[in-house]
């Protein structure tokens, strides 16, 4: 699959995290082991998240939930993909949406750095973890790619409804506004 000069611009601009409005709940050094982590495409890892424990003691049981999420995050993925390929039967076929099979690679990927991102904002306890300008950059990278956004947004609410399976009913409620603030940012692509 061939990138646009233009897709290949933007693929390092649509970085959809920003911890630039957590300087008023962390120091710096909380900061940037989370900022390390996202320039690296990575989940915390547990050294990150045991030293996010030591210096910000409040973030142990949100480091757990975001644990537990890394630690199922393909096979989580997998079973979103799998229902959007149900809903969605035949996205993947010659001449639709998510094909050739790259096109479809690409978009399990995305599903699996949402994820990712999704847990920053779970281990870091707060909601609203995304850039706005990141965003835009996205936005305009999926419009210049030609992403089927009602596909994106199904499969991020199913990763939702299989990411908060793993989680008791009060743990699910907390966890949901995570999930929710992304689902919605998406859902503004479409009225751009």
């Amino acid at each position: 699959m061939q990138l646009s000069d233009r897709a290949k611009q933007l693929i390092p601009l649509a970085r959809i995290v920003s911890f630039a409005t957590w300087k008023d709940l962390y120091s710096d050094e909380v900061i940037s082991i989370f900022q390390q982590a996202d320039d690296e495409g990575r989940y915390l890892t547990d050294e990150d998240l045991e030293m996010l424990k030591n210096l910000a003691p409040d973030t142990a049981k949100s480091g757990e939930k975001s644990r537990l999420l890394r630690e199922q995050a393909s096979n989580l993925v997998a079973e979103a993909r799998e229902q959007l390929l149900i809903h969605f039967p035949n996205i993947t076929a010659p001449g639709n949406d998510l094909y050739p099979p790259e096109r479809a690679e690409a978009c399990w990927r995305d599903f699996w750095h949402f994820l990712r991102c999704i847990t920053y904002g779970i281990a870091g306890k707060k909601s609203e973890f995304t850039s706005q300008e990141g965003l835009k950059n996205m936005q305009l990278l999926y419009q210049e790619l030609q992403v089927p956004l009602s596909a994106m947004i199904y499969g991020l609410e199913e990763l939702k409804m299989v990411s908060l399976q793993q989680f008791s009913k009060e743990e699910k409620d907390g966890l949901s506004p995570y999930f929710e603030h992304l689902i919605s940012a998406l859902k503004q692509f479409n009225q751009a």
